[in-house]
């Protein structure tokens, strides 16, 4: 076997796929998302979510028992892969690839005013407003400071990715550590100003009535539909299953402990951030709504950080920068997944000879991150909470068919009260698409023709590569395991050759 036919190494442990799920969960959106939802259903913002935390987790069921099953890289692409037809998977890991890309172009561009405000914070530039654009050395341009640090960072985590999968799950796990940190002082701090008495002290009564006078309780709908990306990143964990040691145990523990921990911090956040400045307020203050509560019940003059708004700001450098590492890992792996089985370039599939990672995909899944910087943003956040949603409705179909096809084929981990999870996955997903989908066709079209443009590209691209003779996929171990007498399907591929001549 060739060095570029190699498999990954198994380098990451239980706590840095752990650390993978949640640095992608607890990214950008609690700093962004929690105003938003506040906005669209007021205190009910909590039940947001609270109810987005429960959707996840039949989806998540789901996913721990396919990745139990078949321990491949590539995510829902891998699992649909071993499922269903050529067309429906190659469009499945299509779509992924793009929303996890776009996903790190906002993260990149939510990187940078935190960055800057960070420097503002301790003196070193002027506010994030008004820092000007940078001069490109040896070329006569400038570009926008937030752009240039957006580019640097893309560039700084695809260097740390494409030398070393070691290092950039230690990194993931360092970074995820610190913001959740911040966090826990964040909440503490929040409920210990109970009983203050001040304007900005916590109280619950800011809950009371849960649904004011003009809200209703089908508010919750569109803002579960906006707010669901936020959700997005237990899935990262299984693109990269086979560089996790004992991956049928770990994928699965690493999947839960990852959601459930999460729900609890953005519960926590959001009951603090409504708790203290009241629903209004923190839609008011948008983006800034954390920090604005952080500085209005926490000591200033602390030592390194200087009051509670900076903190805030602190956390948000180290939540997007977990969050884009963690979709540079996945874009790079879907990619990956994708070459190995010859439905993209063959030397998308291969490990580099020194390096051992997917060189070719990440840099390949890096240049289309780093130009989908220029994407408004708005609406490429709305394209790649469309695409998740659609993917987790296939993920739960494949559960539905592989079980119906393949009954006793190896299940490490099986789902409890089997079907239901899925069917709810299927219902609940499906009802949060349609009605993103009602939502964009009023609010945003742009994200409307952005989505079926990529799927169209994607269809010429699928047809392009089997007419050219680089479409043809080696046999899936699906089709050819799949006896009638119902055998245990041997589908631990952790060990299989990657890479396709």
């Amino acid at each position: 076997m060739s060095a570029g036919d190699r498999a990954p190494a198994a380098e990451l442990g239980l706590l840095d796929a752990t650390m993978i799920g949640m640095g992608a969960m607890i990214g950008a959106g609690i700093f962004v998302l929690t105003g938003l939802a506040a906005d669209i259903a007021g205190p009910a913002a909590i039940l947001v979510f609270m109810f987005n935390g429960v959707v996840t987790a039949f989806t998540g069921l789901s996913y721990a028992e396919l990745a139990a099953s078949i321990p491949k890289s590539g995510g829902g692409y891998a699992f649909v892969r071993e499922t269903f037809d050529d067309l429906p998977s190659f469009l499945m890991g299509w779509m992924l690839w793009f929303a996890y890309m776009i996903a790190g172009g906002l993260y990149a561009l939510g990187f940078a005013p935190n960055f800057l405000e960070l420097l503002h914070v301790y003196g070193l530039t002027a506010a994030p407003g008004e820092v000007g654009a940078v001069a490109v050395p040896a070329v006569p341009v400038s570009i926008p400071a937030s752009v240039g640090l957006a580019l640097a960072a893309v560039g700084l985590l695809v260097t740390v990715n494409a030398v070393s999968t070691a290092a950039s799950g230690s990194a993931e796990t360092l970074f995820t550590a610190v913001k959740v940190a911040i966090l826990v002082v964040f909440v503490a701090f929040g409920f210990l100003s109970a009983g203050g008495g001040g304007e900005t002290s916590f109280t619950l009564q800011q809950f009371d009535p849960l649904f004011p006078e003009g809200t209703s309780a089908f508010a919750i709908l569109p803002a579960m539909g906006l707010t669901f990306i936020a959700f997005e990143g237990y899935d990262l964990i299984t693109t990269v299953t086979e560089e996790v040691e004992n991956p049928r145990e770990n994928i699965p523990r690493a999947i839960f402990y990852s959601l459930g921990a999460t729900v609890v911090v953005y519960a926590l956040v959001v009951v603090v951030a409504i708790g203290t400045l009241g629903a209004d307020g923190l839609a008011a203050a948008g983006e800034a709504g954390i920090a604005k509560a952080a500085t209005s019940f926490m000591p200033s003059g602390l030592p390194i950080i200087r009051n509670g708004g900076a903190l805030i700001v602190f956390g948000a450098v180290f939540s997007t920068l977990t969050a884009l590492n963690a979709v540079v890992i996945a874009s790079s792996r879907v990619a990956f997944s994708m070459g190995r089985e010859g439905q993209l370039l063959p030397r998308f599939g291969r490990i580099h000879h020194r390096y051992g990672t997917p060189f070719v995909a990440i840099l390949v899944s890096a240049v289309v991150m780093l130009g989908s910087v220029v994407l408004p943003t708005e609406s490429a956040g709305n394209v790649s909470s469309l695409f998740f949603l659609l993917s987790f409705v296939v993920v739960n179909a494949a559960v539905i068919k592989l079980r119906r096809e393949r009954p006793n084929m190896r299940r490490p981990y099986e789902m409890p009260y089997y079907p239901i999870p899925s069917v709810l996955g299927i219902a609940l997903n499906l009802l949060l698409t349609g009605v993103l989908v009602v939502y964009l066709v009023r609010t945003d079209p742009l994200a409307l023709a952005l989505s079926v443009g990529w799927i169209l590209a994607g269809v010429l691209a699928y047809y392009a590569l089997r007419a050219r003779g680089e479409g043809s996929t080696p046999e899936r171990r699906g089709a050819s395991d799949a006896e009638p007498s119902g055998a245990d399907a041997p589908t631990d591929t952790s060990n299989a050759e990657g890479g396709v001549d």
